[in-house]
């Protein structure tokens, strides 16, 4: 076992940005993996601004985080969907789309999923 760790997103690793200037990714990584914070910005879904970077059809990442501020929807390929607001932790596997809701950017903590997300 390692000694103490600290690190924080206020000086990142690794900070990506989503296309159009929708947001971002930023990136500590800790001894078990990456963990994220994302930033989307109001008007952000996953289809427009981050499936250029993934040139996939729908995002393949699987998730497992929380919500910290705003509101998200997530829409998976088999027509599922369930909806993120502060507090809540949330489990996505790959296969969906995901967008703001409202004029509040939605910012989620992600200890799954971010390794390749939005890695040009």
């Amino acid at each position: 076992m390692s000694g103490l760790v600290r690190k924080t997103f206020d000086s990142p690793e690794e900070t990506r940005p989503f296309e159009q200037g929708k947001g971002r990714l930023d990136l500590v990584n800790l001894e078990a993996g990456p963990v994220g914070r994302a930033v989307f910005e109001p008007g952000w879904r996953w289809s427009e601004h981050v499936k250029p970077i993934a040139q996939t059809d729908s995002c393949q990442a699987a998730h497992m985080g929380y919500c910290v501020s705003g509101h998200m929807v997530v829409a998976m390929d088999d027509g599922g969907q369930q909806e993120y607001v502060p507090g809540d932790f949330m489990v996505v596997p790959p296969g969906h789309d995901a967008w703001v809701v409202g004029d509040e950017a939605c910012v989620m903590i992600d200890w799954q999923g971010v390794a390749d997300y939005a890695k040009r």
